[in-house]
């Protein structure tokens, strides 16, 4: 029988909400959330491939979640404009030539081009400022995988231990927020945000025989660049799987700009009582 975790983007407050609710799960059941933290697969999409990376490290998790309520930290601050994000992913998914709806692909490499573009902080700053905060620089034995999409294929890319990428650069492409952020170079190719193929990318856990799936969003999110977390969720038959979203009071401190840091103290303390309440659920499917 085999477990995977699946962790997915939601920015900074997602990082922090994540780390909340798996300490949540802690509180209740320390040997299931040793089962979770240790489980087989491990998938993290943008903000979940930070905190994927955190907790196949040898720091303990109350230690990572402590680090949230700290109010000093190594990330950087950034502005999102949510009406121009919301303006260039709207005019990405405008009708091909033929008047026809466009593929997600066709989306994702459009968008892709706009990354490409924008004018934002260069790739060495973005760099140095991962490198700064995660506790670990060699892939984990763990079984991780970490999402990024090619801007110019509109493809997804998985990156592994046995990809002959570092697990540094997979990490900064995977967060690439388009728009936000440079995409990441690696090779000759250039990569952005796992999210902008799926908040999740649920499906990488297929073949497990119990699947719990962390994602800072509410259940029945749209996913307009992909498939969406309850497609993945049911393509995932017969294992048994767990879908934690956020509540009400996790959206509440996610607040209008989930990248902002003042976000994360109050995002951690959401996701922990999350992770509280459904720790007994766990307990019982996955056992």
């Amino acid at each position: 029988m085999t477990d995977a975790l699946v962790l997915g983007g939601g920015g900074v407050a997602g990082v922090a909400w994540e780390l909340g609710v798996l300490q949540g799960i802690a509180d209740e059941d320390p040997e299931l959330a040793s089962r979770v933290l240790g489980a087989d697969r491990i998938v993290g999409t943008s903000a979940g491939s930070s905190v994927a990376v955190q907790i196949t490290s040898d720091i303990p998790l109350e230690s990572l979640y402590a680090a949230q309520l700290a109010e000093e930290t190594e990330a950087i601050e950034v502005g999102l404009d949510a009406a121009a994000m919301a303006a260039a992913w709207a005019a990405a998914m405008q009708p091909t030539a033929d008047g026809s709806p466009p593929e997600p692909v066709v989306i994702r490499r459009r968008i892709g081009a706009m990354a490409v573009a924008a004018p934002t902080t260069d790739e060495a700053t973005r760099l140095k400022m991962h490198e700064a905060h995660l506790p670990r620089t060699q892939w984990p034995s763990t079984d991780l995988a970490i999402t990024a999409v090619d801007v110019a294929s509109g493809e997804l890319v998985v990156f592994r231990r046995d990809s002959g990428v570092r697990l540094l650069d997979a990490v900064t492409a995977s967060c690439a927020v388009p728009g936000l952020w440079p995409p990441a170079t690696i090779g000759d190719r250039r990569y952005m945000d796992g999210g902008m193929r799926s908040v999740a990318n649920v499906d990488l856990a297929a073949g497990a025989d119990h699947v719990l799936v962390v994602t800072p969003q509410r259940d029945g999110a749209p996913s307009p660049f992909g498939p969406s977390t309850a497609e993945q969720v049911a393509g995932l038959a017969p294992a048994k799987v767990l879908l934690i979203g956020a509540d009400d009071a996790s959206i509440e401190a996610f607040g209008d700009n989930p990248l902002a840091l003042a976000t994360r103290t109050p995002s951690a303390i959401a996701g922990r009582a999350v992770g509280r309440r459904q720790a007994a659920t766990l307990g019982v499917l996955w056992s």
